[in-house]
């Protein structure tokens, strides 16, 4: 069966508008468009239901707040299948959502008459009651003129009601039309007050004969919320047992039972950005009222800058100010673990704010009085809450929440709900590129999630509207097509405009390093391409080790590096991050692992570049290096393809850091030798260096530079060549500015003569 033909299965299948619609709304917004773009003559019947399913869709999201798209699809759903039950029937629930839009926000109840009222008063009510009703009257009559509809007769009985209603008033409120200062004491009260009833009641009885899921009447209870949202199965299931013991030990209570260890409210909800934080907090502050834990299911929203001062005293008074506040509540802290900074001093006053919190929470005044959730990344919040024994003795182990990333299926269905909420659908070709976007984007702890994905959506969205192109729209299909050219910009805005091989070719010398990535690049590609094809791969070794002299190009080649592996689709950012051993060793214990892992972070999607790396094993007891390479090496395995790691340093060096750790060694199978350029190639280089200057050598000037770099090696090598020009370039100035010489883009053999002296004076 194609996937055409289950299509239309599902759309034969749905024969009661009370069943589960058959397609989701994305997909059915697609069917439709298909079927438009290519003509395809689908059977007047299934292009009526799918018509009237767009319409349901529509009814359904904007909550039976009916619009002009809604009824217009309805009309079309007629045109195709008039006969049709599904379309019968929901031909009648827009009747009736007309009808009760026209009355549900009217408080009938509140205009009764009532004996006590004084004269005033009533005049007031019965005016406002001949202004309401002269209003509904005329939009009734002129709704049923414009709107004539096939109704059943239990609804057409319900809408009679309501003229009845109406005629009632009008003819009870004639005394009062024909003489406004006496006709007030010739109205029966009970017979308006009995029309205003029946008024009211038809809100209610209208809405009965809607289906429960056009309805949303109200807000759903905490746990139905919870359960509406995208994925966290593990979370909601710890929820929904949560719930019951909070509920099993508050009817234990409400018999007579006691517990000395009441069960904590306090929460720690960890999880990266866009993982749901704050919307669990609030479901759980809906729990703790519904259950009577708490007086409101209010959520005081405080982060570090509303409770930290900047002097004495001005935290403990932010911090009271809120718990006063949240007293019935909850207080959700946000990014908790920023309250206690790293190397914090006397001047940073956020352990004043736990301190007094933890008061707050254990004191008889406040203490029980409020719940207080607490939120963060998760290494963070470990590191913060064993930080502080004070405040991890107030949230126990099972009140630890921690919310996972969203899948990339649960990406993409969240960006297709983003794009429906604001009129919006994919095309099945720009859906492949929402995935890669997100892809794209999905690198590090720093994604945000559900936030994220939000955000791609909306840049489309406004790629879209913000091009003339795309404003000569033919029909409504063509206002709501997401299509794959609109992620143009978030795709494809940080293209580069030099190849990283065409790159890695225009470097001097290099030879051998040259083949090596060149060799490389060829692989990763065709392990990419039998990947594609559902054929064996061979495991690609993509960390390196680069052995050479300083100034050989081994940082620029990490970068045209970084650049090959991004375009073969191995790296998402390709960027590279240059670390030594000062970004990655602390002076203490329990930082080291810290600071790398930092580094690390920085680095996700890209390269980290360690210079000098073999400095990370020193001799000495009180050493962390050690750490920090062990903390590298789990990281690499944590992370897997997302990082590539290069070691930097002399070729012996190298060698004996990769020799002294097993993991090391099993890690980094890639060696790349860069050797000292040759004298033809320092010379190429210098020539180079001055013409992105704008200067050229003299003839003099080359042959002096040939004979030294033959004669003499240089410290630095591709250092050298730059210290040297910049060296000769202040020297031609200073010549000219002595009169010596004409030519301001020339430098002389004197020139270079002296900055050779200069340069290689700093060797000694």
């Amino acid at each position: 069966m194609t996937i055409e033909q289950d299509k239309r299965m599902k759309l034969q299948s749905w024969t009661d508008i009370t069943m589960p619609p058959p397609l989701h709304e994305a997909e059915a917004l697609r069917y439709m468009d298909r079927v438009e773009q290519t003509k395809d003559e689908l059977e007047p019947d299934l292009r009526s239901r799918l018509y009237a399913l767009i319409a349901y869709y529509r009814m359904q999201r904007s909550t039976m707040e009916l619009d002009d798209l809604a009824s217009e699809f309805v009309a079309k759903a007629k045109q195709n299948g008039e006969q049709d039950a599904i379309v019968t029937h929901l031909d009648e629930l827009v009747d009736i959502s007309r009808h009760l839009q026209l009355i549900q926000n009217e408080q009938f109840r509140e205009l009764m008459i009532h004996g006590s009222d004084h004269q005033s008063v009533k005049r007031k009510k019965v005016e406002q009651i001949i202004q309401k009703v002269e209003t509904l009257e005329e939009n009734w009559s002129t709704h049923a003129t414009t709107y004539p509809s096939v109704r059943m007769s239990s609804t057409t009985s319900l809408l009679q009601k309501g003229q009845e209603a109406l005629d009632g008033l009008v003819r009870e409120l004639e005394p009062f039309q024909a003489n406004e200062m006496n006709g007030v004491n010739h109205i029966s009260e009970s017979n308006v007050n009995e029309w205003l009833r029946q008024l009211d009641a038809l809100v209610l009885d209208l809405r009965q004969m809607l289906p429960n899921s056009l309805t949303k009447d109200g807000e759903h209870d905490a746990l139905t919320q919870l359960d509406d949202m995208v994925g966290l199965d593990e979370i909601k299931s710890y929820i929904h047992r949560y719930y019951q013991y909070l509920k099993y030990q508050q009817k234990r209570k409400n018999l007579g039972f006691h517990m000395s260890d009441e069960p904590e409210l306090h929460m720690i909800i960890s999880g990266n950005p866009g993982t749901g934080k704050t919307t669990i907090a609030r479901l759980l502050a809906n729990i703790y009222y519904e259950l009577g834990l708490l007086d409101t299911k209010e959520v005081i929203e405080v982060n570090r800058s509303h409770l930290v001062g900047s002097y004495v005293g001005q935290s403990e008074e932010n911090t009271m100010n809120y718990v006063q506040q949240a007293i019935g509540g909850v207080l959700f802290i946000d990014e908790a673990y920023s309250l206690k900074r790293e190397g914090q001093t006397g001047n940073d006053y956020g352990q004043a704010v736990i301190d007094t919190l933890v008061s707050a929470m254990t004191s008889k005044e406040y203490g029980d009085k409020f719940a207080v959730i607490m939120a963060g990344y998760p290494e963070e919040m470990r590191q913060f809450l064993w930080s502080n024994p004070g405040l991890r003795s107030r949230f126990p182990e099972q009140n630890h929440i921690t919310l996972p990333n969203y899948t990339m299926d649960e990406l993409i269905y969240i960006g297709e709900m983003t794009a429906l909420e604001n009129d919006y659908f994919f095309t099945y070709e720009a859906l492949a590129r929402l995935e890669s976007a997100i892809d794209k984007r999905k690198v590090d702890e720093s994604f945000g999630n559900a936030r994220s994905v939000k955000n791609i959506v909306l840049q489309t969205i406004f790629h879209k509207g913000a091009h003339a192109s795309y404003h000569n729209e033919v029909n409504w299909l063509d206002y709501m097509r997401l299509e794959s050219e609109h992620f143009s910009e978030v795709l494809d805005g940080e293209k580069d405009n030099v190849a990283p091989l065409e790159e890695l070719e225009a470097l001097i010398g290099l030879q051998p390093v040259k083949e090596e990535v060149k060799k490389l690049s060829s692989f990763v590609r065709m392990q990419q391409d039998r990947r594609e094809q559902g054929l064996p791969t061979v495991p690609i070794q993509l960390h390196a080790v680069f052995s050479g002299n300083p100034g050989t190009g081994k940082t620029t080649v990490a970068h045209i590096y970084a650049g090959v592996l991004k375009e073969c689709g191995l790296l998402k950012r390709g960027h590279v991050v240059v670390a030594s051993r000062s970004d990655l060793v602390a002076g203490y214990v329990g930082q080291t692992a810290m600071k790398t892992k930092k580094k690390i972070r920085e680095s996700l999607g890209g390269v980290l570049f360690i210079d000098e790396a073999y400095s990370l094993f020193q001799s000495g007891g009180n050493d962390f290096g050690k750490e920090a390479v062990d903390t590298l090496v789990d990281e690499m395995t944590k992370h897997n393809e997302n990082l590539v790691v290069i070691l930097a340093g002399y070729k012996q060096e190298m060698r004996q850091l990769i020799q002294s750790n097993p993991g090391l060694s099993s890690r980094f199978k890639k060696f790349f030798h860069f050797p000292d350029y040759e004298a033809e190639e320092l010379v190429d280089m210098t020539t180079y260096q001055a013409q992105q200057y704008k200067y050229h050598l003299s003839e003099y000037a080359l042959s002096f530079l040939e004979e030294q770099y033959r004669e003499h090696t240089t410290e630095g090598n591709g250092r050298f060549v730059s210290n040297l020009v910049d060296e000769a370039v202040q020297y031609q100035a200073l010549r000219i500015d002595n009169g010596d010489g004409e030519d301001p883009f020339e430098l002389a053999k004197d020139d270079v003569e002296k900055a050779w002296q200069a340069v290689k004076g700093r060797e000694i």
